[in-house]
């Protein structure tokens, strides 16, 4: 997303980019659900409307999310109001990475062998968008926080697309989380995503993903179809030390664009690449515009530390506290407080003095 966010930005200034994609189309993986909610994109509320408005880069979502219930071990909250979007990624023609290239008119080399030392050599300046941080860990320009197992399957059943559902429960979801995002009101993506720490190591993901797809179908009342699976290890979560690194830009992932509390980015990724674009058109200075995206990178890793360092009777305390008006109230568009921001400061207090 970020990559060709960037060359859309740089053909409306007048510049044509060369995309070298590794795989056959843009999204050529598994397909997965993902949310945009307003609440971690503030100050900027709705920003698919933002990006349209500013920068003419257009995505259509799945469904606005107007319901978003949310499972702890023993309690459960429903947030109704406009919360968010929900969105397809990966192998689906209506993939944000498909309606992304879509209006891209550079050119794209599919199949793409090219290495970046390669690139280096034939380029003036190179962006570097491929969707995790392996080229900026081996660059030596990026700090690894932590590593995730994630695993997830589509699913068949009767959905309604303007609803999602979370779970906060360690026990198949050891210090992470799970999550249902409809596609269409037939299909669905689930998804348990844990970090790679020694203790959850040890712990057998199989019996983990059954513990979850059963009590996914428990809370739904439903016998969901399992039709499609995915499973990631060993997933780099970090962030660049040097957003531009000589003539490379650091992009997305590997500029840090997965945020570790919940594991989402795309509204990040989008900026990062529309920044870069800035950069090379004169427009801007890529490290200055990328602070804000640092500052939120560093917020959502002191929010995973408090979810870590909570158990589950702390989390159902926090399912409970969050299942009334107020958490409407606080997912309201009319709201403008950078949320990420004022819970890390009200967080950082409680965590240990050598967190994890």
């Amino acid at each position: 997303m970020s990559g060709l966010s960037c060359a859309i930005i740089l053909e409306q200034n007048g510049i044509s980019a060369t995309i070298f994609e590794k795989r056959s189309m843009p999204g050529d993986r598994f397909v997965n659900g993902e949310t945009l909610l307003h609440i971690l994109s503030r100050p900027i509320n709705k920003c698919l409307d933002y990006f349209s408005k500013e920068f003419n880069i257009r995505l259509e979502p799945t469904s606005v999310i107007n319901q978003l219930t949310i499972y702890s071990e023993n309690k459960k909250a429903i947030i109704n109001g406009d919360i968010g979007y929900t969105n397809i990624r990966g192998r689906h023609r209506d993939s944000f990475e498909n309606q992304l290239a879509a209006q891209v008119k550079s050119h794209i080399i599919y199949h793409s062998e090219y290495t970046l030392e390669q690139l280096k050599k034939e380029f003036t300046h190179i962006v570097l968008a491929t969707g995790d941080a392996a080229y900026a860990e081996k660059l030596g320009n990026y700090r690894r926080d932590l590593t995730v197992t994630i695993k997830g399957a589509t699913v068949e059943g009767s959905f309604k697309v303007d609803n999602p559902y979370a779970w906060l429960n360690y026990k198949f979801a050891p210090k992470g989380y799970a999550y249902l995002i409809p596609f269409s009101e037939k299909e669905a993506n689930i998804v348990i995503g844990y970090p790679d720490y020694p203790e959850n190591k040890q712990k057998n993901l199989q019996e983990l993903w059954k513990e979850f797809y059963e009590q996914v179908c428990k809370d739904i009342s439903q016998n969901l179809r399992i039709t499609d699976n995915f499973e990631i290890s060993n997933y780099i979560i970090g962030i660049c030390n040097q957003a531009k690194l000589d003539n490379i830009y650091h992009v997305g992932n590997n500029f840090g664009c997965n945020m570790p509390a919940l594991g989402f980015g795309q509204f990040e990724s989008v900026l990062t690449g529309v920044y870069a674009a800035y950069d090379l058109s004169g427009i801007g200075k890529y490290e200055s515009l990328t602070k804000d995206l640092r500052h939120s990178y560093k917020n959502s890793l002191v929010i995973r530390r408090a979810l870590e360092n909570m158990d589950n009777n702390g989390l159902d305390l926090l399912v409970q506290s969050i299942d009334n008006w107020i958490a409407d109230k606080v997912f309201d568009t009319t709201m403008h407080i950078d949320f990420l921001s004022f819970l890390s400061r009200v967080l950082k207090p409680f965590l240990p003095i050598h967190p994890r």
